[in-house]
């Protein structure tokens, strides 16, 4: 299992929302760039990056900044946000990309992201945005008619690599990893599953090695890492000593 940290760009500076909110975005870098660079000096493997603007219907806004960050770096980057079709999908990986998610697109054609994950196999992660058991679309605004049991029937035997598992009702709360909801979830695939949304600090990471499930690839650090609650190398150095 690996930590993956995150970079959120809004308007190509790196902020963090509160529960997905788009008014309540703070600024943690407006460079970026030099967010990823220290990820990677950091030891971390993958970036995830969330482009917000694109999430929130303002398209193309971060393409520079994205491109810019893809050939700053050398470890992988792992995209979301907006990602409403298939020319959208290939945009994100002519930028760069090694793997992107997809959310609201996943539950509304089904078929075009089951074609796109054949294209690009092992590429494409599933996004499961859960607000008190609904799983949220378009910008975490509407409920779909999905349950994460119905999207892991549906994608689990297609080529799509995984699912991002996010509670959006403790993203960027610091409260701590929504532990019971990510195991349920665990047992009900075989496919690999990230989680993220309210992790804490160094703690929450030793709760989730206790998980003796293979498909766990890893767990974002969003807020917890911006405000200084998580060590990156002391928390991949945790989940490596009990891997």
């Amino acid at each position: 299992m690996k930590i993956f940290p995150a970079i959120d760009l809004k308007e190509n500076k790196c902020v963090r929302l509160i529960k997905g909110e788009d008014n309540t975005s703070v600024v943690f870098n407006p460079n970026p760039i030099d967010q990823a660079k220290y990820f990677e000096d950091q030891g971390c493997t993958r970036l995830h990056l969330v482009d917000l603007d694109s999430a929130f219907g303002r398209n193309n806004i971060n393409n520079s900044t994205i491109n810019k960050i893809r050939n700053s770096i050398s470890i992988q980057i792992q995209i979301g946000g907006g990602i409403r079709s298939e020319q959208i999908a290939k945009n994100y990986f002519d930028l760069g990309a090694d793997y992107l998610i997809i959310g609201s697109f996943a539950i509304s054609n089904i078929s075009e992201v089951t074609k796109l994950a054949s294209g690009f196999s092992n590429k494409i992660y599933i996004a499961i945005d859960i607000l008190k058991n609904k799983i949220m679309i378009k910008g975490w605004k509407e409920e779909s008619n999905f349950t994460p049991a119905k999207l892991f029937e549906t994608y689990d035997n297609t080529n799509v690599r995984g699912y991002i598992l996010t509670d959006i009702e403790k993203d960027g709360m610091l409260t701590g990893l929504n532990q019971e909801m990510i195991e349920e979830n665990l047992k009900l695939t075989k496919k690999k599953m990230i989680v993220g949304g309210g992790l804490k600090d160094n703690f929450d990471i030793e709760k989730l090695t206790k998980f003796k499930y293979n498909n766990l690839e890893g767990v974002i650090a969003g807020k917890s890492f911006y405000v200084g609650n998580i060590d990156l190398k002391k928390a991949q150095k945790t989940l490596d000593s009990n891997a």
